[in-house]
């Protein structure tokens, strides 16, 4: 970025990234960050003139601390409010000093599209932007919400594993010895939980038979029985801490060490890019899917993976049944040729 030659100009880069000030004596406003733009200039000359000398009272900065103390925010599970965090600081950071009151539809269009490599994550921040935005009209900042009826993005939905990948994926992490990528996997697959609270499984949550899991995204404890494999791949793994992954004694490893982990052997098994992408997620479906095809209730598989709401859970049922429904029609068929 080639820095421009005007007068009361700071730099400081912050961990990689440039930030750029109007410092005039006391007096320090952030800028925006690309000096060739049209809003660099415009904010840049009306700072100068002194016609920014107030700083606006309805930023996205003040609105993202307000939400963070609103009873709405509270009420969220610690991991919806993990993710809401992770959405509200990336707005934050680069609209902190930006007039909530200016912002537009195209501009939430702006931010979902800027990631639409990762449908989710930009339907995600859509929905965060919603949410700030309701929030900032029952403050009276703005009169209707911006983001309302935004579409979303569409992908393709997390799909349960083949078993040539699950078994790819066992060979993987043998071959090379990959601790901790194998644990995760036998636990997410096992026990049908989300990555995060596969995590945060502790040694006393497992009694030989069952693992008390609180779900991160609804606060729910479950007990969750563990299938024979699980159970013994389990007792057989060696204590290095409070958590089954340790990263010390009283901590588990850290949620990126872990998907880390888990890339390396989805890169090395071709399911980490294109059409034969696979996702940790896909366990809890690949466990939902299992459990329907073995003649499982929907409240039975409910009951391993915790589901709040039984619409996946009837997804996979109606896919098992189809499934069933096909085999056993094809298999009177065969039996009808062979017997004339």
């Amino acid at each position: 970025m080639k820095r421009p030659d005007l007068p009361y100009l700071e730099f400081k880069t912050v961990k990689g990234r440039e930030y750029i000030y109007f410092r005039k004596g006391k007096f320090r406003r952030r800028l925006p960050s690309n000096p060739d733009s049209e809003e660099f200039s415009r904010e840049y000359w009306a700072t100068r003139n002194g016609k920014r000398n107030t700083p606006a009272k309805t930023t996205w900065e003040k609105l993202v601390v307000s939400y963070y103390g609103s009873p709405a925010f509270k009420r969220l599970g610690k991991g919806t409010q993990a993710n809401y965090r992770r959405h509200c600081e990336a707005t934050r950071d680069k609209n902190g000093s930006k007039d909530v009151r200016l912002f537009r539809r195209k501009h939430a269009l702006a931010s979902r599209d800027a990631l639409q490599d990762t449908w989710s994550k930009a339907n995600e921040r859509v929905a965060v932007l919603s949410i700030l935005c309701k929030h900032a009209v029952d403050l009276e900042w703005i009169e209707r919400n911006p983001v309302v009826d935004i579409a979303k993005l569409k992908g393709n939905e997390y799909e349960a594993w083949p078993d040539i990948k699950l078994r790819a994926f066992e060979r993987f992490c043998d071959e090379h010895h990959l601790t901790t990528a194998r644990i995760i996997f036998e636990l997410g697959i096992g026990t049908g939980q989300r990555l995060g609270d596969c995590i945060k499984m502790r040694w006393e949550d497992f009694d030989g038979e069952y693992v008390c899991v609180v779900q991160e995204k609804t606060d729910e404890k479950i007990w969750v029985y563990c299938p024979a494999r699980l159970q013994i791949f389990i007792t057989k793994l060696p204590k290095s801490g409070a958590f089954i992954l340790a990263r010390n004694l009283t901590q588990p490893l850290g949620k990126r060490a872990v998907q880390k982990a888990v890339e390396d052997v989805r890169s090395g098994i071709g399911a980490m890019h294109g059409a034969a992408r696979l996702v940790p997620h896909g366990w809890r479906y690949t466990a939902a899917k299992q459990l329907a095809e073995a003649g499982c209730s929907d409240s039975e598989i409910q009951a391993v993976t915790g589901h709040k709401s039984l619409t996946m859970v009837q997804k996979y049922r109606s896919q098992a049944n189809q499934k069933n429904a096909s085999k056993r029609a094809q298999q009177r068929r065969e039996q009808n040729t062979n017997g004339t």
